[in-house]
């Protein structure tokens, strides 16, 4: 995700709870920008929280993401792929429903117009995603809210899918 919106020209900071490097679910380490003391310094134009066991249940955890969702959410958007909406589904129509760990899922509503197979929804000032499959549109997404639909046509392009 940071690698697309970097090649849009979107400054975007990656930021761990403490600092540190983090391994994902799958043994992948992941090194951030900064720690989240020093994000919560800025103002950011949006908000992405990642999904995945056990980081999610780390976020949900922790008093300063509870507050970033509160607070951030209600004034700018707030992007997330599943697992991580569960932590604020405020009367979204879209929310990650856990199902056995790690596998998490996208409740899709048809009754709200939500389609089935779309990679993604959004639903004010919230978007989600499917999961790791749909992480390329899910990023692609974020480029055309941030820069328009001619840069994330640029961006695709480059790209070999």
């Amino acid at each position: 995700m940071l690698n697309i919106l970097r090649r849009a020209g979107i400054e975007a900071v990656s930021a761990s709870l403490d600092g540190q490097p983090i391994r994902g679910s799958r043994g992948t380490m992941l090194i951030p920008d900064t720690s989240l003391d020093e994000a919560l310094k800025h103002d950011f134009d949006m908000v992405v929280l990642p999904g995945g066991q056990p980081g999610t249940n780390n976020l949900k955890a922790d008093a300063r993401i509870i507050q970033l969702v509160t607070t951030h959410g209600g004034r700018r958007p707030l992007w997330s792929v599943p697992s991580a909406p569960h932590l604020q589904c405020w009367q979204q129509r879209a929310c990650s429903t856990a199902s056995t760990p790690p596998v998490s899922r996208v409740r899709w509503m048809p009754s709200q117009g939500i389609a089935p197979t779309a990679s993604s929804v959004e639903d004010g000032k919230l978007i989600t995603s499917r999961g790791p499959g749909t992480a390329m549109d899910f990023a692609l997404t974020l480029v055309e809210r941030l820069a328009g639909k001619a840069k994330r046509d640029a961006v695709e392009a480059g790209l070999v899918r």
